[in-house]
């Protein structure tokens, strides 16, 4: 097994943390944060915006709420007026804004000094997903869930299948036999299989359902595939020994219900739906 270094990668999509420490390498800004929120609001506690004096990383929730902040952080970083320590917002008709909650908003001038506190406040806990395939189904399920609080860990047989431009939270490797990366998974990985061959998958497959014997330390394993692919599947893995209630524990089809459609697109963002649904994950 050979792990790609995605630091040859071109960086495409990098994390929001990592976008707030170039910028601040660059300038000084104002940290929106939300500290509290009662009834409906746009963004949960802990959601926060970084204001520059021309741009802007992040949103707590968009509309008056954010306009009104934002406008006030500039003011801050002109000099013009003084942060207020904390500040409490109905978002009702004095805002424009018919939610009907109240959030309160922390305000805090920070810099590249501030970095290392930031990081331990602001970086998100990315819940490990390990992906097996890098077709067009595998492509487009990166480009979403690299956008969305996962560490992803791409997996594939062939030889440069992985594509430049890369985010920094998708680590590549080239694993032959596929089936051998699963063994050192981290632990609580959710596994997505859908590699270019059915008999590749079902190692994959096999795999899994010997490490949740030994472990039982993966609670998602999705296969892609049709009910008849399934069928089949079922019967080579009680070939194989696997008990009927071990393989229950393997989802097949993938896809969060009620979402049609075969493009590769689709079916990420069903995919994408379904671990966010698994994991309880915010996508933040």
């Amino acid at each position: 097994m050979n792990e790609v270094d995605n630091h040859a990668y071109p960086r495409s999509g990098l994390k929001p943390f990592s976008q707030l420490a170039h910028l601040l390498s660059q300038e000084s800004a104002v940290l929106v944060s939300v500290i509290a929120a009662q009834g409906s609001v746009p963004r949960e506690v802990g959601a926060w915006m970084a204001v520059f004096a021309k741009q802007q990383l992040g949103t707590i929730g968009g509309g008056q709420l954010e306009w009104q902040a934002t406008a006030l952080a500039r003011l801050a970083l002109r000099g013009e007026a003084s942060l207020p320590l904390r500040q409490r917002m109905a978002l009702g008709p004095s805002l424009g804004q018919c939610c009907g909650g109240a959030v309160e908003l922390n305000f805090e001038a920070v810099s590249l000094h501030d970095l290392p506190l930031l990081r331990a406040r602001l970086e998100p806990d990315l819940k490990p997903v390990a992906l097996f395939g890098g077709g067009h189904v595998g492509t487009a399920l990166v480009e979403v869930l690299s956008r969305l609080p996962f560490a992803l860990r791409w997996v594939d047989s062939r030889d440069e299948v992985f594509p430049n431009g890369l985010p920094e939270q998708v680590v590549c490797e080239h694993s032959d036999p596929v089936q051998a990366a699963v063994a050192d998974l981290l632990p609580h990985s959710q596994v997505l299989i859908m590699s270019f061959s059915h008999a590749q998958d079902l190692d994959v497959v096999a795999a899994c359902l010997q490490r949740l014997r030994v472990r039982d330390d993966l609670p998602f394993i999705g296969l892609i595939g049709s009910a008849t692919k399934w069928a089949t599947f079922q019967h080579r893995l009680r070939e194989k020994g696997f008990a009927d209630e071990e393989i229950q524990r393997i989802t097949c089809p993938i896809g969060l219900s009620g979402i049609s459609g075969k493009q590769p697109e689709v079916i990420a963002v069903a995919v994408a739906a379904q671990l966010l649904k698994q994991s309880g994950s915010d996508p933040n």
